[in-house]
C-alpha cells in the first residue's frame, strides 16, 4: 500500500470516527431530554435549553 493510500484511509477514518461521535451525540441528547427528561426530544435544538444546562456549569 503506498503511504498517499495510507494517509486517505487513516483520514477517512478519522472523519468516519467524528461524524459518528456527533451523530451518537446527538441522538444521545435528544433520547435523554425526551424520554428521561420528559421534554419534547426536538426541544433540545432550542437555545433556550443550552443555555439553561450550561448554567449548571
Amino acid at each position: 500500500m503506498s503511504s498517499t493510500r495510507y494517509i486517505i484511509v487513516t483520514l477517512l477514518k478519522v472523519l468516519v470516527v467524528i461524524a459518528l461521535v456527533i451523530i451518537l451525540f446527538v441522538a444521545g441528547t435528544m433520547i435523554g431530554y425526551g424520554v428521561v427528561g420528559g421534554g419534547n426530544p426536538k426541544d433540545v435544538f432550542k437555545e433556550e435549553i443550552w443555555a439553561h444546562i450550561l448554567d449548571f456549569f
